[in-house]
């Protein structure tokens, strides 16, 4: 029988031993690979949003990773999202979006949803996402709320770490106080929590990793 395998495209090299971590935890009998591309982050930025260069850049790691025997396709970056849609109807594989698993959950939460981010390209993917996602599943509908946490960005990537965490948790106070559930839009931000007690958090707080990797492995469930 042949071995199952996934490949995880990622546009920030930080976020890869998380995500392989996850990947041992909870899909141990599947091999996985991972497509490392950073100018597309860079791309994004640039451009304040997906453009159709980035859309083909996508589809060829999508169509790369197919042939290298990936049987899912797992995209990490929410800001590259929009792209996903794009790469799905170029292989015969799944393409999945992070953050696709946190924003159904969330859904389930209430309608009142906080969106937080530090990048200002991960703040529209994510609330068009919940928007269409009540639509699908007929949630009725939802008031996303946005946040952009001015500075945590560039902290995180000048390596300080202690100012971007402390920013962060600012924001989600604030966004705690307004909303029935808080999204954190990108990977990078999920470590925050892991210093965050759990009675300060006066609303559930989503993060897209785990999540998102729960869903990948209902997918190669499904699979068989």
């Amino acid at each position: 029988m042949k071995e199952r395998m996934l490949a995880m495209v990622h546009t920030v090299a930080g976020v890869i031993p998380l995500f392989d971590g996850l990947a041992r935890e909870l899909l141990p009998g599947v091999k996985r690979f991972h497509l490392l591309d950073e100018g597309m982050l860079k791309v994004v930025l640039d451009e304040g949003g997906p453009t159709p260069a980035l859309n083909h850049r996508l589809c060829e790691h999508a169509v790369w990773a197919e042939s290298a025997g990936a049987d899912v396709i797992l995209v990490t970056c929410n800001s590259i999202s929009p792209c996903v849609d794009v790469a799905q109807q170029v292989v015969r594989v799944p393409v999945i979006k992070i953050d696709q698993a946190m924003v159904d959950q969330a859904l389930k939460i209430g309608r009142r949803i906080g969106v937080v981010a530090t990048a200002p390209t991960a703040l529209k993917p994510i609330g068009d996402l919940v928007r269409r996602r009540a639509q699908e599943l007929g949630a009725g509908e939802v008031k996303v709320d946005y946040m952009l946490c001015e500075g945590a960005y560039s902290a995180l990537f000048a390596g300080d770490v202690e100012t971007h965490d402390r920013l962060v948790r600012a924001c989600l106070e604030q966004m705690m106080a307004r909303n029935d559930v808080v999204l954190l839009a990108q990977a990078s931000m999920a470590r925050v929590l892991e210093d965050m007690p759990a009675e300060s958090r006066r609303v559930p707080l989503l993060t897209s990793p785990k999540l998102g990797m729960e869903f990948v492995r209902s997918v190669f469930e499904a699979l068989g």
